[in-house]
């Protein structure tokens, strides 16, 4: 049987630049010569993300504490379940290289906000026993956190509303709860062991290809 290959997941809050550094990534990768597989969580366009779309669009509550951390949890694993079963899971299996856009890792954050911190770690705990043991799905080789305060992320994900005319979903728009996500995050990061990336250096924002210089030399030390 081939070894299994290597799963690398960007992870962060909205507002990171996770979306613009994991294209930069892609397009590297791509200019270099390696082979992969790209996967971008939730999975907006397929049958699997059903339950998402209608929590992220508020039909079960307007708040993301109208649904409980583990109910929510279940929603955005069922799609990557479901994604690893129809799409990646042989070319994984074979040796293959896949880079996602988000993972187990946005369930950490952003379900695991909703919680005491008290509570949090048991939570990661139980949420990687869920996928990667219950659900069988393959545990990242390497998890890249790309971290933001929380000023930075709300000036971005409002600067994004108006280029693109895109509406804020259920996390986006709660201030107090994206900033449990951020603290989260870190966390997560600390406990779980990802790498972390800093969207800002002594109090200014750095370059984006400083970052992705820094994202790429972790890449490329986890092939």
């Amino acid at each position: 049987m081939a070894e299994a290959g290597k799963l690398i997941v960007l992870e962060g809050v909205d507002g990171s630049g996770k979306s613009s550094q994991y294209s930069r990534l892609c397009n590297r990768l791509e200019n270099d010569g390696i082979s992969f597989r790209k996967i971008v969580f939730p999975r907006y366009d397929k049958e699997s993300s059903a339950l998402i779309r209608m929590y992220l669009g508020g039909e079960f509550g307007q708040n993301p504490s109208d649904v409980n951390e583990y109910s929510a949890s279940v929603f955005f694993a069922v799609d990557r379940y479901a994604s690893f079963m129809t799409d990646w899971k042989s070319y994984y299996e074979n040796g293959g290289l896949v880079l996602a856009d988000r993972y187990t890792t946005s369930n950490a954050v952003h379900q695991g906000a909703k919680l005491k911190p008290e509570n949090q770690i048991a939570f990661f705990d139980w949420l990687y026993d869920f996928e990667y043991t219950k659900l069988g799905l393959p545990k990242p080789s390497k998890v890249i956190y790309l971290d933001v305060d929380l000023e930075t992320s709300l000036s971005r994900i409002k600067g994004r509303e108006i280029r693109t005319g895109t509406a804020r979903d259920i996390h986006e728009k709660d201030r107090e709860y994206l900033s449990a996500s951020i603290s989260t995050g870190r966390l997560a990061a600390e406990h779980l062991g990802w790498s972390t990336v800093s969207f800002m250096k002594n109090g200014v924002e750095r370059e984006l290809d400083e970052k992705h210089s820094e994202i790429y030399s972790i890449v490329k030390a986890s092939l």
